[in-house]
This record gives C-alpha cells, sequence and structure tokens, in this order.
C-alpha cells in the first residue's frame, strides 16, 4: 500500500491534456492583464495563479497529479483570475446573480472563498494520501478539513496585513461590501467547501489515485 500512494496516480492528465489546461489557464491570464478594474488588486490575486504555474510544470514528471485535481487547479485559477480582472466585488457575473436573485451584494467572493476550500481539499487529499501513512477514513477527513481551514485563516491574515500597510487602497482586494462577519464567512465557506468536495468526490478521487476501498 505504502508503495501504492507514492508512485505515479492510476489516472492522469495525457500531455495533451495538460497543455491544452495551461493554454486555456494562459489565455484567461492574458485576457485579464488587459485593463483590469484595478492593476494592484488584480496582480495580487493572480499571484497565486502565476506561482502555481512554473511550480506544477516542474514537478509533474516527478509528481504527477491526478486527472481529477488537473482539472480542479485549472478551475480554481480561472475562479482568480477572473475575481482578479474585475475585483470580486465587482464581477459581472455575481452582479448578475445578485439582480436575478434579488440579492444585497455581489456574492462572488463567497463563490472564491467556497473553492478556496473545496480545490484545497482535493490537493492536500492526494498529498496525505500519497507521501504519509493515511487510508482513506475519518483521520484523512478531518486532517483534510482542518489543513484547508488552516490555508483559509492564513488567507485572511494576508488580507488583514494588507489593509494595514495600504490602508484605504486595500478596500477593492478585501471585497468585504460592509459585511462585519466577512472574515467569518470566508473561513466558514472554506471548510464548508472541504466537506463538500471530500463527500462528493473521494470515491472517484480513490479510484484516480489508484487506492482499493476495504
Amino acid at each position: 500500500m505504502d508503495e501504492l500512494r507514492r508512485r505515479a496516480p492510476a489516472v492522469t492528465t495525457t500531455r495533451t491534456e495538460s497543455i491544452a489546461l495551461l493554454l486555456i489557464v494562459g489565455a484567461v491570464l492574458l485576457w485579464s492583464a488587459i485593463a483590469p478594474s484595478d492593476r494592484l488588486t488584480w496582480f495580487m490575486e493572480v499571484i497565486w495563479v502565476l506561482a502555481a504555474i512554473p511550480l506544477l510544470i516542474a514537478t509533474r514528471g516527478r509528481f504527477p497529479l491526478t486527472r481529477l485535481l488537473a482539472w480542479l487547479i485549472a478551475i480554481h485559477c480561472v475562479i482568480l483570475i477572473y475575481g482578479g480582472k474585475y475585483t470580486y466585488s465587482q464581477t459581472p457575473l455575481g452582479d448578475w446573480v445578485a439582480a436575478a436573485w434579488d440579492l444585497s451584494r455581489n456574492h462572488y467572493d463567497r463563490l472564491g472563498h467556497l473553492a478556496q476550500g473545496f480545490i484545497p481539499a482535493i490537493l492536500a487529499r492526494e498529498l496525505l494520501l500519497r507521501c504519509t501513512p493515511l487510508r482513506p477514513g475519518g483521520w484523512l477527513f478531518y486532517l483534510v478539513c482542518a489543513a484547508c481551514l488552516s490555508f483559509s485563516a492564513f488567507f485572511e491574515f494576508i488580507e488583514w496585513w494588507a489593509a494595514l500597510v495600504m490602508g484605504g487602497e486595500a478596500d477593492a482586494y478585501l471585497a468585504t461590501q460592509g459585511d462585519v462577519w466577512d472574515t467569518q464567512w470566508d473561513m466558514f465557506l472554506a471548510l464548508c467547501g472541504a466537506v463538500l468536495a471530500q463527500l462528493m468526490l473521494e470515491r472517484v478521487h480513490d479510484r484516480q489515485l489508484g487506492i482499493a476501498r476495504d
């Protein structure tokens, strides 16, 4: 079982598929760089994508990801880039949903924080199953949730530091929209995302990792 966890997954992206995902993310990134609503906010949002792309390319040969995780990371990149293009509080998609459902605010940032738990949950799960003795079960579920909640809390620290350094200029990046409970909502939604990801994708993820369920 230990060798099974550490070796390449049973289902990974093909070279063509990986290139296609890279081109899609790259195209969206280039589009977002053209006259974003706030250049500094754009950079602070997409810097995670700019850091992830070379890291994933460099490690693909030694540590290939499951197809599921590769696609989820690409989707997360697009979510981050789109939010950076318009700022999370002013995305056209969020405005359209708010108008259609008569909502009081643009909820795209809520989607972003749900994804901040949902997609890193599969990443954390894959790393733990392949690099530690953990098996699918309660402890794995708990540790993945804890990792995602910790990451979300750390991200809130980053937003706090940005507010201290930038003052009023950080408003577009924070996207609180006057909600005094915005920080708590962000962490709660990340936790919900981590729980949902494991409940919804646990079985398909295990199959792609090549782990037989007891």
